[in-house]
């Protein structure tokens, strides 16, 4: 045993004459002082009964003798309680490395709930500002008993910027057990002797997994040349009678179903993949059905996929999941491809129900084979390019070459200097989706500077202008600021824009809420008007003016991209009614145009001209908005009465070739006939419009891509339309 006898004096002045020593005899030395005093923990001048100069254990830690000699025991009090002897070491400046010696003795030891749980030795560095420096030593761990004292050693390098040693001898949340330590040394190590070994261990281990990564791959390989795909079983037909496996009329397949609201359901599977492999194919069959999702958009189903290096430790860059929001018509095709990164040894494979409320997902016929990079690599290269090109940069206000303010004079909308405006432009889509996107305000330019459109309506959600949703973690702060650039944007090239609240079914409070906060900043700022409400329906035209109960819907729903829970949230509640909506923008003193949807999502107007109209309360005026799609019909009684008395807003329109899903096929015209003769219609009687929807995925699509190339069923028209190219009406619908 070492006994260290030194006079009673301050243990600081000790250390810092022990530190001085050092310091004469260079960075490191085999006699080289220890950092910290009284390693054999024989001093006890103050006779507190605890070692002189180390950090106390608040519970579970004593000084004990045997035969004379002085050790330090860390005993459990309690199951799963946390034993530890913290003491914080400063490391002379030039140290390179460090050397810990100690004799141990543990006894009665019984691990905690994790593996983990044990007596170990914990240490961490930090640099002068009291953060942790990397890499830390690693935990010096013992999961049984010992056979009486045991010697220990321990070396390792100190890394750059490290200035305090954080040392942790602790029974780790330990169910019993107790760790006895003794002659406990810490002190600079020659740095070239751990180096190398270090290095000889690493090419050791490097030259190991090579070896078994080499093998790994031929195996991956002949399961490719033999099952054509490196998934073995992944038709599930050799799995039949084990867990989560289905059979339905002879087949077999993978059944992953939520069987307790917001709990994870997964398969897990590795994949080994053959070397030389660039991009990798997966291709499924599955099935949703009773899908609720979860707290957060993103707990649904989906494919969960990561990589895995030789060492089995995780990669970054890992594959897009994939995903379903909404049930399936039976079985569905599914694909994807994506690269394979450089040193990916494997990918895991994780089909799950991810924390969704409720729903079944059903998997089939899985697939995963090398397929051609050369395809993902231009899409990244295109889509590396098109996000550069995403980027608008921010623009002072320039009243100087903003609009003149509007204001309604019988059923036109005139500027301030007597001038008529007609409105025509697009929907700049995707902040109603997500608020973090991006590319609204590159939509917002493009179709103003190259479109020439002259209105651009933004739908959007006070969800996200107050930074309630889950992808926003501001406050809304960055949502406003995009809304604010926008709206700068649109003004300085002369242009009005429209802020669509893009909510459904009928006015709420907090949509009265938001309008007074939004008018009240926006007052008055001659190119914005409010669309108060996207699409309201299921209601009486009373309710729809002056609210009231809004109950169970009925009838027919041209809402089927809602999802359940959105549309639970449109029923049993007060509404404020449009005129509340009104009412909210007027009283901030806002004289700005206002736009009111009308009725059956806004397909109908009849209202306003029999008894429904709004009071606007001295602004500007106010307009009515009408939607219409291709299926839509009765065009001249649904919105022509209100167009001989208030100006008209069609705010969305369009047509698409892909069928709406929710609408009968043979109700669905084909655009190359119905888009003509809308355009002739809207020209005709001189209806304001911005046309659904400037947006590649938000159906139907005017542009088919990021470039913003305009389709040929409706993105072409429009864009004729808004370069002042007549249309003629053939038929009214």
């Amino acid at each position: 045993m070492c006994f260290h006898r030194f006079p009673a004096r301050s243990l600081t002045t000790l250390c810092a004459v022990l530190l001085f020593g050092l310091a004469g005899r260079g960075a490191w030395a085999e006699d080289a002082a220890p950092l910290i005093p009284n390693t054999g923990f024989e001093i006890d001048a103050d006779g507190n009964g605890w070692p002189d100069g180390w950090g106390g254990v608040k519970e579970g830690g004593s000084r004990e003798v045997e035969e004379g000699n002085h050790f330090l025991r860390l005993e459990s009090p309690e199951a799963g309680k946390m034993v530890m002897l913290y003491q914080e070491i400063p490391i002379p400046a030039g140290v390179e490395a460090l050397e810990i010696t100690w004799k141990q003795r543990v006894t009665g030891l019984k691990k905690g709930k994790n593996s983990w749980f044990d007596a170990r030795l914990i240490m961490e560095f930090l640099d002068t500002e009291r953060q942790k420096v990397s890499p830390a030593p690693k935990p010096v761990a013992t999961g049984r008993d010992t056979q009486g004292w045991e010697e220990k050693r321990a070396a390792f390098m100190v890394p750059p910027g490290a200035t305090t040693l954080k040392f942790m001898a602790s029974l780790f949340q330990v169910e019993t057990g107790i760790l006895d330590i003794d002659d406990l040394i810490i002190r600079p190590a020659d740095p070239v002797p751990i180096q190398k070994a270090a290095a000889e261990a690493e090419a050791k281990r490097a030259e190991e997994m090579a070896s078994k990564l080499a093998s790994r791959q031929a195996k991956a390989a002949q399961v490719l040349a033999t099952n054509g795909s490196l998934i073995p079983g992944g038709d599930f037909e050799a799995a039949a009678g084990k867990k989560n496996i289905i059979e339905e009329e002879g087949n077999h397949f993978l059944r992953l179903e939520t069987k307790e609201p917001g709990k994870m359901e997964m398969d897990y599977r590795t994949v080994d993949i053959p070397a030389g492999v660039q991009a990798l194919e997966l291709t499924w069959k599955h099935r949703v059905t009773g899908l609720v999702k979860g707290e957060k958009p993103w707990f649904d189903a989906r494919i969960l996929m990561e990589w895995k290096d030789a060492a089995g430790k995780n990669m970054p860059h890992k594959p897009s999941p994939s995903y379903a929001q909404r049930d399936t018509e039976g079985w569905v095709e599914k694909s994807t491809s994506f690269l394979v990164p450089e040193g990916a040894a494997s990918l895991v494979l994780m089909p799950s129900m991810f924390q969704a409320k409720a729903g079944v997902y059903d998997l089939d016929n899985l697939v995963l084979k090398p397929t051609d990079p050369a395809p993902i690599l231009a899409r990244k290269a295109d889509s590396e390019r098109q996000a550069a090109a995403r980027h608008v940069p921010d623009e002072a206000p320039n009243p100087a070459r903003w609009p003149k303010m509007l204001k309604v004079v019988g059923n036109r909308l005139h500027d301030t200097d007597g001038k008529e405006v007609w409105l025509q432009g697009v929907n700049a889509g995707g902040l109603e989706t997500l608020p973090q996107d991006e590319q609204p305000v590159k939509s917002l330019v493009v179709a103003i500077d190259d479109w020439k459109a002259n209105c651009i309506r933004v739908p959007m959600k006070e969800e996200f202008w107050w930074g309630k949703s889950a992808y926003q973690k501001d406050g809304g702060e960055a949502f406003r600021q995009k809304i604010d650039k926008m709206i700068t944007l649109a003004a300085n090239r002369g242009a009005y824009i429209v802020i669509d609240l893009h909510r459904y079914r009928a006015p709420k409070q907090e949509h009265a809420d938001f309008w007074k906060e939004f008018a009240a900043k926006y007052k008055d700022h001659p190119a914005v008007l409010f669309d108060i409400l996207n699409e309201p329906h299921g209601i009486s035209w009373k309710v729809w003016r002056d609210g009231g109960f809004v109950g169970d819907k009925e009838g027919a729903d041209e809402s089927a991209f809602l999802t359940a829970e959105e549309k639970k949230k449109n029923q049993g509640f007060e509404s404020v009614g449009m005129q509340g909506l009104v009412d909210a923008v007027r009283s901030t003193g806002a004289k700005n145009i206002i736009i009111a949807g009308g009725l059956f999502w806004c397909n109908d107007l009849t209202g306003v001209v029999n008894g429904y109209a709004l009071d606007d309360k001295g602004g500007n005026g106010i307009m009515y908005s009408w939607h219409t799609y291709n299926w839509h019909k009765n065009w001249a009684e649904k919105v022509l009465p209100a167009a001989e008395k208030f100006p008209i807003f069609l705010g969305e329109v369009g047509a698409d070739v892909n069928k709406m899903s929710f609408i009968p096929e043979h109700e669905q015209e084909d655009p190359h006939t119905w888009v003509p003769d809308m355009l002739g219609f809207i020209q005709k009687y001189k209806i304001n419009w911005t046309g659904w929807c400037f947006h590649p995925r938000a159906t139907p699509v005017m542009i088919s891509d990021w470039d913003y190339t305009p389709t040929p069923f409706w993105g072409e028209y429009a864009k004729k339309a808004l370069a002042g190219e007549k249309f003629e009406m053939k038929k009214m619908r």
